[in-house]
């Protein structure tokens, strides 16, 4: 049986984390369901067209990037996490929001097509 990039990603981190990092993928799984699964910047990656959503494990933290979110309808549901313009923290210690991972997925899929749409014209 092959191992995909992504399987060996997660073997690769700390027994703790491993869970977490298979929901995550789980959850982005589901979310957009026709995406490729790869590795791009040296992190797990969910590409539809174009990236559309990487994440990561840290020390104390899972890293979600998804691009660009300064102008996302998501403010208020990471108001109680670390970001920055196109990377999001969830804390170990903290319950990790799947829901939020997952709308995130989608909204960046939607984002993703109607760009690919707009290109077309």
């Amino acid at each position: 049986m092959t191992t995909s990039p992504i399987d060996k990603y997660i073997t690769e981190q700390d027994e703790n984390i491993q869970p977490i990092l298979k929901k995550v993928r789980e959850t982005i799984r589901t979310a957009v369901p026709n995406a490729t699964e790869k590795i791009a910047w040296q992190m797990p990656t969910f590409w539809q067209g174009e990236n559309l959503i990487h994440f990561a494990a840290f020390k104390n933290h899972l890293g979600i990037y998804p691009g660009d979110l300064s102008l996302t309808p998501f403010k208020d549901r990471l108001a109680n996490y670390h970001t920055t313009k196109g990377a999001i923290q969830f804390p170990y210690d903290q319950p990790v929001d799947y829901s939020l991972i997952a709308d995130i997925a989608r909204y960046r899929l939607k984002a993703a097509e109607k760009k690919q749409q707009h290109l077309k014209k």
